[in-house]
């Protein structure tokens, strides 16, 4: 029912689709001129659109590299363009002139031009492929212009093969021509292309007849044109798409489609992907690429992890969403995933030979059509990869024999003769039920210590050395009576399951055991890095962990102020590979992608780096990996669980940089509490010194003949008294200030209390003029301290002493000396503390409900508090039993105070010297 409010889904999509053309903003724009062929024009065409935007629309544009091959009119063309040097490579022996990427980024034009998108860069450069120099010219913001041949469309790679007979070995990923802004076909009939090559305009005439005579045949071209003209034609049916959802049109389908195309270490996987791509772009749907790891698939051979692993990065290329999923059957796995996410079609690769397991049992792609329910599933075959060599299926099953497979076939028949010698000694021949029995003891054993093909030879064995041993006529094959083969069937049959489900154990306990392993070392990083806000001791914390995990050497950098990046934690003995690769590690926390071992960024590096990427999207970092066997990170679940920990590592960076700002938070917050108490505080305890003294000021000025002496000298003591009280505030704004900027520096020296105790009570004299003190301080007592930050806390503590207490009540003053520590008393006999002031009177600006009619800004306690803290010390309160408070304040006593000067001899000239 509608009920005239806007769909949720189409202001999603219209929100994403706002929020991704805000990120194409900051991004260059790409213009692909698509061709057919080479031969049609596409880098004319790029030259002719280039000038227009250079002479028309006045932009810089520069020429990166283009190719002209020789072509009159195109060399006339580009005659007109700045162009950038290109860069000198040397390789085996032959200089080679390559795109410069580098200068092309300093030059920053507003747009330049790349020829020949699929072309592949010289070694050493720092991307293998054209087309990644590209993307990072684009996120650079710089526009860019290229030509690319159908062909090169990887999606379209084994099509291509097929109608040509040409295996084209340069391609770029569909996901590179998706994100294209613009492409403009650039089409020419088979007759014309063939006209131009034999005039010489693509080809050396030899080389122009090689070509015909082989991919420039007429039906190829055709097929190449209408391969081109498909793919424009979906490319503008996506931009209507988008435009009508944009627009809020409402969709052709009710539904997305979703499609999910399962993969496997099978080398029939890679045309399976590509077939996959084909599907989903004409649905304009969105895909997966699934994986599902079983506990039969743990031990798969490394050249066949390495095939998934390439497989996986293949269909990243081609767009897809890689997901690897763990489980006990594959097809449950994959069609709850498909459930949750919505898939409407799975392709999966239609079986090629019947193996007896699934004689026996529902095969994978039976399983999948029988639970799929309302999921359409695609069965399809692809072609051999013809990169691939030629291997049979099922020969992964029967691999020749090394040493190790020889010696657990000897041993599993050692354990059939065992058996064998067991049986006839215990059994003789007559109890033929104990004797299978013993022989399917010794089958479990073997399946419990030695693979499934070595307990399945030793079934076989068994029931041979049953027969031989056991059947008359003993000694041979024969059988006498016929009975006996039901009984070596049954036999075999329940060897064979044994040995299955024994296999199944030890598969599901290795599964078990490697997930164990994987959480445990998720969990043990993330425990150890959550009990550190400090990112120093975080990385080292990653260090250590993956050191022992992968068996490498690792280093973490992190962005420094200036925004490059630095070295912040790293293994002994990394300075030679992070010398040479600071420039890897800089692109990585640029791009944000992967660089170096088993990734098609910079392959040659010595390490593995992964961006540290925080949830937030932003580059907190990099990680680096450099293993003793670098084989090891080609492993899909090595590589797993490389970007799990990166995700940990980059989630408690990110963790601890905003526990930073939280503290910086906090510190403005109190900043601004301090400032708001101090205008509150300021507005009337510096006015009211200020009126009095000004009044009494005025008096003086306008009065000064009519004014009786005696009042005369009211006033100017009145002033005096004032002026007094306004320098005490202002004193005590300063001290505070000073004191928590850090400005005041403890200069610790061995002082005596007695002295110090005596400046304090020389400073408050007046103040103290009506209250009798009474001072109980050892003579001989000393202190290492600051003898004038010590004096000024005495002095605020007998000022707040003499102003909260009534006249003639005393104040006493005490020192004792304990262990560690000298502690100074100032006690009175006033009204005390209220109840639960015994820490507040220590905060800055706090007044109790008694002092709101007394002068001041209740600073001097919290002065008192920080002089005690910069000296390492302590300062409490507490009300005494007797009446009244005591603040005692503790300082630390470090070393031994110095020995007394010895005394001074006269000799007998009169002068003294020391004895």
């Amino acid at each position: 029912m509608n009920d005239g409010r806007p769909d949720p889904e189409r202001l999603l999509l219209r929100a994403e689709a706002e929020e991704a053309e805000e990120r194409k903003k900051l991004r260059g724009r790409l213009t692909i001129f698509f061709g057919a062929a080479p031969g049609v024009g596409k880098t004319y065409a790029m030259l002719q659109e280039a000038s227009f935007e250079r002479d028309v629309e006045d932009r810089d544009v520069v020429v990166g590299v283009v190719e002209t091959h020789g072509r009159f009119e195109t060399t006339t063309l580009l005659a007109g363009f700045e162009r950038l040097p290109r860069r000198e490579v040397e390789y085996r022996g032959t200089t080679l002139d390559e795109f410069d990427l580098d200068a092309a980024l300093a030059r920053k034009p507003s747009l330049l031009l790349v020829d020949e998108l699929a072309h592949t860069n010289a070694e050493g450069s720092r991307h293998p492929k054209r087309w990644q120099d590209v993307e990072e010219l684009l996120e650079a913001g710089i526009d860019v212009m290229t030509t690319l041949n159908v062909q090169h469309v990887e999606s379209l790679n084994d099509l291509v093969a097929r109608v040509t007979g040409v295996v084209v070995r340069e391609t770029v990923p569909d996901s590179v021509i998706d994100s294209a802004d613009e492409i403009k076909l650039i089409d020419l009939p088979p007759e014309e292309l063939l006209e131009r090559l034999r005039e010489g305009k693509v080809y050396v005439p030899a080389q122009a007849e090689r070509a015909m005579e082989n991919f420039f045949r007429k039906g190829n071209l055709i097929a190449l044109r209408e391969l081109a003209l498909r793919t424009t034609a979906e490319r503008v049916d996506a931009d209507m798409q988008a435009w009508r959802r944009a627009q809020g049109i409402e969709k052709t389908w009710g539904i997305s489609e979703r499609i999910l195309v399962c993969i496997s270490p099978s080398p029939h996987s890679a045309p399976l992907l590509r077939a996959g791509r084909r599907i989903a772009a004409r649905l304009h749907a969105d895909w997966f690429a699934v994986n599902v790891e079983t506990p039969a698939t743990q031990s798969l051979p490394a050249t066949e992890r390495a095939r998934l692993s390439a497989h996986l990065r293949l269909a990243e290329s081609l767009g897809a969403a890689t997901v690897t999923l763990s489980g006990q059957r594959a097809a449950e796995e994959l069609l709850k995933f498909a459930r949750e996410h919505g898939v409407t079609k799975i392709v999966v690769g239609k079986q090629r030979v019947l193996r007896w397991r699934d004689r026996l049992r529902t095969s994978f792609v039976d399983e999948l059509i029988l639970g799929s329910g309302d999921i359409d599933v695609y069965v399809t075959a692809g072609e051999q990869e013809d990169a691939e060599p030629k291997e049979r299926p099922a020969a992964r099953l029967a691999p020749a024999p090394g040493s190790g497979a020889l010696r657990e076939y000897a041993m599993g028949a050692a354990v059939v003769a065992a058996t064998t010698l067991v049986a006839y000694a215990v059994f003789g021949r007559d109890p033929l039920a104990d004797v299978v029995m013993t022989y399917l003891l010794g089958i479990v054993l073997v399946s419990m210590r030695f693979r499934f093909r070595v307990a399945l030879a030793s079934a076989v064995l068994s029931v041979l050395a049953f027969d031989v041993f056991f059947i008359p006529p003993y000694l041979t094959f024969s059988v006498a009576d016929l009975r006996h083969v039901v009984t070596f069937a049954v036999m075999l049959l329940v060897a064979v399951v044994i040995a299955g489900l024994t296999q199944r154990v030890k598969d599901q306990a290795q599964f078990a055991k490697t997930s164990e392993r994987r959480t445990a070392v998720l969990y043990a990083l993330s425990r150890d890095l959550g009990e550190s806000i400090d990112e120093g001791n975080q990385a080292r914390i990653a260090c250590r962990h993956l050191e022992d995990v992968f068996d490498a050497t690792v280093a973490v950098f992190t962005r420094s102020a200036t925004g490059d990046t630095e070295l912040l934690q790293a293994s002994a003995g990394l300075s030679a590979p992070l010398d040479k690769e600071v420039g890897v590690v800089r692109w990585v926390a640029n791009q944000a992608k992967d660089a170096g071992i088993g990734t098609d960024n910079v392959p040659g590096a010595q390490g593995l780096y992964v961006p540290l990427a925080a949830a937030s999207g932003e580059v907190l970092g990099v990680l680096g990996l450099y293993p003793k066997n670098p084989e090891r990170l080609s492993d899909p679940e090595q590589r797993r669980l490389v970007q799990s920990l990166a995700l940990q590592i980059a989630s408690a960076m990110e963790r601890a940089r905003l526990a930073g700002e939280a503290q910086r938070a906090r510190v403005r917050m109190e900043t601004e509490q301090l400032r708001s108490s101090l205008l509150s505080s300021v507005s009337h305890d510096l006015r009211t010194p200020l009126a009095v003294m000004k009044g009494a000021a005025s008096s003086i000025v306008d009065d000064d003949a009519a004014l009786p002496p005696e009042t005369r000298r009211d006033l100017a003591q009145t002033l005096l008294e004032e002026t007094e009280r306004l320098e005490r505030l202002v004193a005590n704004l300063l001290d505070m200030t000073r004191l928590e900027s850090g400005a005041v520096r403890v200069e610790k020296e061995w002082q005596s209390v007695e002295e110090i105790v005596g400046g304090a009570l020389a400073r408050t004299e007046r103040q103290l003029a009506r209250h009798p003190v009474e001072v109980s301080v050892p003579p001989d007592l000393l202190l290492p301290c600051d003898g004038v930050l010590v004096e000024q806390a005495l002095v605020n503590l007998l000022e707040n002493a003499a102003k909260h207490t009534p006249e003639g009540t005393a104040v006493e003053i005490s020192a004792a000396r304990a262990e560690h520590d000298v502690t100074l008393c100032v006690a009175d006999r006033g009204p005390g503390l209220a109840p639960g002031e015994e820490r507040q009177v220590f905060e800055k600006f706090h007044r109790g409900p008694s002092e709101q009619a007394t002068p001041g800004f209740g600073l001097g306690l919290a002065i008192c508090r920080a002089i005690a803290l910069a000296h390492g010390g302590r300062i409490h309160a507490r009300n005494r039993s007797e009446g009244g408070a005591a603040f005692e304040l503790t300082l630390p006593v470090e070393g031994e105070p110095p020995s007394a000067p010895p005394p001074e001899i006269p000799d007998k000239s009169g002068s003294v010297e020391a004895g």
